[in-house]
């Protein structure tokens, strides 16, 4: 696996780098800053210290158009793929370090499954924020230094990644829904398939360790 910048053409697939925001990142990345460092992987949906900036007033509007929008973080230290999930709508990312994102297309996923070969690497500027497109399969972020690990902003429509809803399955997407506007895919061998998580990726579990 060859980690590209997401200045690299290739990640127009999968979303783009945000422009024109820079006084409400350079605001985001400092409140992030402050945010807790976890030896593993922490995510909290929404971050009080982050919601309370006017910074979120500018996410809401010039980036999801106005709708309620949730500011939270994923923070801590990560070589691994273990699952890829999707949204009915894009995330917004920013970090306080670079980091790397793992993505794959949801038009990629057959009969339920996902090949991990299919999995790309992206690296993301400390500083720079970038859309991921609701099509775009993705997950925990991945540090570029396992000394100073990531803080990534989670932007997404208020409400996601919060209880999943109790819901008769009805489609075969249904099988996927792991919490609220989140579906999910998992390698047998990640915690999440340990407590019920739909194991629908294949190939290996990806581990990009030795290529940092």
């Amino acid at each position: 696996m060859k980690i590209l910048s997401v200045y690299d053409p290739a990640f127009k697939s999968y979303g783009q780098v945000v422009t024109g925001l820079d006084e409400a990142v350079s605001e985001i990345v400092e409140a992030l800053a402050e945010t807790p460092l976890p030896d593993g992987v922490g995510y909290v949906p929404e971050e009080e210290s982050l919601q309370e900036l006017p910074a979120a007033v500018e996410v809401s509007e010039h980036l999801f158009g106005g709708m309620p929008v949730q500011m939270g973080w994923c923070n801590g230290h990560n070589t691994k793929l273990n699952c890829l999930e999707y949204h009915r709508d894009s995330e917004f990312n920013v970090g306080t370090d670079d980091f790397i994102l793992l993505v794959a297309r949801q038009d990629e996923i057959e009969n339920g499954m996902l090949d991990t070969a299919k999995v790309k690497a992206f690296r993301v500027p400390a500083g720079v924020m970038v859309e991921c497109f609701a099509t775009t399969l993705h997950y925990a972020p991945c540090h570029t230094n396992p000394l100073t690990g990531f803080r990534v902003l989670i932007a997404l429509p208020a409400g996601t990644n919060t209880e999943k809803p109790m819901i008769e399955p009805k489609t075969p997407e249904d099988r996927l829904l792991w919490a609220c506007n989140k579906w999910l895919l998992a390698h047998f061998t990640s915690p999440e398939a340990q407590e019920g998580a739909y194991i629908g990726l294949t190939g290996e579990n990806i581990d990009i360790a030795d290529l940092l």
